[in-house]
């Protein structure tokens, strides 16, 4: 992604699994554990035009281990706004957060062992719990050249998507809708 190294966030989970080391982390070399985290300290002030600065900043996608990763894409079908959608779909949001096939089944696992989704016939059902994404608070525009997380595109703006357990984005405001499911 060009621009702004504080919203660069790449797909770290490609690069190993739990089955991949003993601690069931990544191994990462000190080069890489070093690089992931560069300019992070940077990060976590100013956090765009329509941001409040005042409140806390989660964690960046790229600084999420495997287990974050599957509480970030659990709270992620916790909050879509859709009650039945086609399995295919819902890992089209969850590539958003990793494209390794292995987390994405770890994910739909314990959403579905924890009760936020039920899988039937190629399909998931979400539960209806009042979980939803409040687009005021929750979803955070930032200026900057981004490229958009799940279509690719350039952006002028980022929107960005505030769980409790990370921050997803940058998405355009057409991408964002779709990954939350309101269109």
């Amino acid at each position: 992604m060009a621009g702004d190294d504080c919203d660069d966030q790449p797909d770290l989970s490609a690069f190993g699994s739990a089955a991949d080391s003993d601690s069931g982390a990544p191994d990462d070399g000190p080069e890489e554990a070093a690089t992931a985290g560069a300019g992070a300290e940077q990060c976590t002030g100013g956090v765009g035009a329509d941001a409040d600065p005042d409140t806390d900043v989660p964690p960046r996608l790229a600084d999420l281990n495997q287990q974050e990763r599957v509480e970030l894409g659990v709270d992620l079908l916790a909050n879509l706004e859709r009650e039945s959608l086609p399995l295919s779909a819902a890992v089209d949001r969850i590539e958003t957060i990793t494209t390794n096939p292995a987390l994405t089944r770890e994910i739909l696992d314990a959403a579905e062992l924890r009760g936020v989704i039920a899988r039937e016939a190629g399909r998931i059902r979400t539960r209806r719990g009042g979980t939803f994404v409040r687009f005021e608070e929750q979803v955070v525009r930032r200026e900057g050249d981004y490229e958009c997380r799940r279509c690719g595109a350039g952006l002028g703006t980022g929107h960005f998507v505030r769980f409790e357990t990370g921050e997803l984005g940058p998405f355009g405001p057409e991408c964002v809708r779709k990954v939350l499911g309101r269109t």
